[in-house]
């Protein structure tokens, strides 16, 4: 279950985490992986001389200043600071922490190496389940302009699957899989299971879409998501970031027709979250990651020492999938909010607001996933936006944050980046995906 080169591509990934690891101060390195994170947690500093100040990276020159700001004045540094009431921050994960989206490179990962503990009668059940019935919104259309329904992209991938199901040495056949990769009905599969995801999402909300693809975890313990998470990690850290076409071949037309999508590939690590993480803790602030993503599948790049972010286990939440003894159903936790939207008020509130008598000090995203949490406390003193230069909710406060950039205390703070790189650029503004020009909003319509 590899691609050809695989080893190259490890050894280009590493030299990516190397490279991030290097860009960290190398006192807040030594003192993440030397110590345990919970102790950096609850130890209280008392020589203000030696306490870390965040690394200036490639922060917008404002931004950081009004970061460092907050930091001195809620953080041990503080002649008010209290052990026992402890400020606490939270941070988004994909977009925001990382570069592009880990459970996204996840799902293209499974697909690219079929690695699915699903027989064909239980794929066809997960790839509709919760999904209601019928045609998809009117951008979902094959290439004939006609749109796709349900029913007819399900036909076509049980197809597929049962056909990569039956050859493939790591489901139930005897061939390679770059001997599968390079069928016809492995292009197809790939194509309308990537089209079929999107079309899920851009026909209904997120309670739909997000769970969605979580569903392919199903039989799957959690140490086999987290070592498919790592592997995927580590392969989409060495791959160039770029916009990724596919197309399913004619001769695979079948129900839905022959459909096109593209997806962005690659992923990075963001040195500035990194540092500032460490920042915080250091400081006395504890902190914590609220993604729209799985839990599990967030966990292995915010807690594994390699990837340089270093957290505590416990302070990582995300989705939340039932379990039938070790292994995962595709089904949604009843007990649990679905992290995003409102629901990330809800389990910060939940699970850490009510215990503590108080919201957070400071909240990171960048999606209108991340809207209600950047503004539903009232206690929350700073909001930092990724500039995605995105419309909709978040293009709501990122307006805001935009008005705001000559106050001297901000509330909204934009922080730009070049998507063609994956790393910030020292400014609020931000250079898309295949652009050269900076900017701040997104163009009206």
């Amino acid at each position: 279950m590899v691609y050809k080169g695989k080893q190259m591509k490890k050894i280009i990934a590493g030299a990516v985490v190397g490279t991030f690891l290097l860009s960290i101060p190398v006192s807040s390195v030594l003192a993440a992986n030397m110590q345990s994170p919970i102790l950096v947690d609850s130890k209280v500093h008392t020589d203000a001389a030696a306490v870390q100040i965040l690394d200036p990276g490639k922060w917008a020159p404002k931004n950081y200043t009004v970061v460092q700001n907050l930091i001195d004045k809620y953080g041990i540094k503080s002649p008010a600071y209290n052990s026992d009431r402890k400020p606490y921050v939270i941070f988004d994960w994909d977009n925001t922490s990382i570069m592009n989206d880990t459970e996204e490179a996840l799902f293209i990962y499974m697909m690219d190496h079929l690695a699915f503990k699903l027989t064909p009668e239980e794929f066809t059940k997960v790839i509709k389940n919760n999904v209601p019935e019928g045609a998809f919104s009117g951008e979902y259309t094959n290439v004939k302009g006609e749109r796709i329904t349900l029913a007819a992209i399900s036909k076509d991938l049980r197809r597929d699957y049962e056909y990569l199901y039956s050859h493939y040495k790591g489901l139930n056949g005897t061939q390679s899989l770059e001997t599968v990769q390079a069928s016809d009905q492995f292009k197809d599969f790939k194509t309308k299971l990537y089209f079929l995801y999107e079309a899920i999402n851009g026909t209904y909300d997120t309670s739909v879409g997000y769970p969605w693809v979580l569903y392919f975890f199903a039989n799957m313990t959690t140490e086999e998501v987290q070592q498919l998470t790592e592997a995927s990690n580590d392969y989409n850290l060495g791959q160039a970031l770029a916009e990724i076409k596919l197309a399913s071949p004619e001769s695979m037309a079948g129900e839905a027709g022959t459909v096109s999508v593209s997806y962005t590939g690659g992923l990075r690590l963001t040195p500035e979250i990194a540092n500032l993480m460490h920042t915080f803790r250091k400081n006395g602030i504890d902190v914590y990651v609220v993604s729209a993503s799985m839990k599990e599948v967030v966990e292995v790049f915010a807690t594994n020492p390699k990837y340089g972010y270093n957290l505590p286990k416990e302070n990582v939440i995300g989705i939340r999938l039932q379990k039938n003894g070790d292994t995962y159903l595709p089904a949604l936790r009843t007990d649990w909010p679905l992290t995003v939207n409102h629901g990330k008020t809800e389990v910060i509130q939940k699970e850490i607001a009510d215990k503590r008598g108080y919201g957070p000090l400071f909240v990171a995203g960048d999606s209108n996933g991340d809207y209600e949490m950047m503004t539903e406390f009232p206690d929350t003193e700073l909001i930092l936006i990724i500039n995605r230069a995105k419309g909709g909710k978040i293009g709501k406060v990122s307006a805001i944050a935009a008005s705001e950039m000559e106050k001297a205390n901000p509330r909204f703070i934009l922080q730009g980046h070049d998507e063609n790189t994956g790393q910030w650029i020292p400014t609020e503004y931000t250079i898309k995906l295949g652009a050269t020009e900076k900017v701040l909003l997104a163009a009206q319509k």
